[in-house]
């Protein structure tokens, strides 16, 4: 399966009884592993969970901390991007050329590079001590 059909596949499975707004997500690590992961909503807000962090808990979790590989999906009438907590978390495990690919269900879709999506990153390099 595609990394489009996994994202599309586990959105469907998304817990989204508060905005009804399902996203799916499914990241390839560098070993060539798909990982998916879906929005878990919580009536309180600030605790729900994103998809792209699902797919890098699941990712984790696996033993994996590269990815080379990104497709993000929901029912939006632009291609839906990474929140900009959940373009750090990708941030933290890919380098900048990594393509994301974000995605709408009539399947538009937009590819930025991580570094598109988070210049002037805060990276591991800011935390090197001399």
């Amino acid at each position: 399966m595609t990394l489009q059909n996994i994202a599309l596949a586990v959105r469907e499975n998304a817990y989204a009884p508060y905005s009804h707004f399902k996203v799916g997500a499914a990241i390839r690590s560098e070993n060539g592993t798909v990982f998916a992961g879906c929005n878990v909503e919580n009536v309180a807000y600030p605790e729900g969970t994103c998809a792209e962090a699902g797919a890098i808990a699941a990712m984790v979790a696996a033993g994996e901390c590269r990815l080379t590989e990104v497709y993000v999906v929901a029912d939006s009438p632009i291609p839906v991007s990474p929140c900009g907590g959940c373009r750090q978390k990708l941030a933290e495990f890919g380098t900048g050329d990594v393509v994301v690919t974000m995605a709408n269900l009539k399947g538009v879709e937009t590819k930025m590079t991580l570094a598109e999506l988070m210049p002037g990153a805060f990276g591991d390099h800011h935390m090197e001590t001399s």
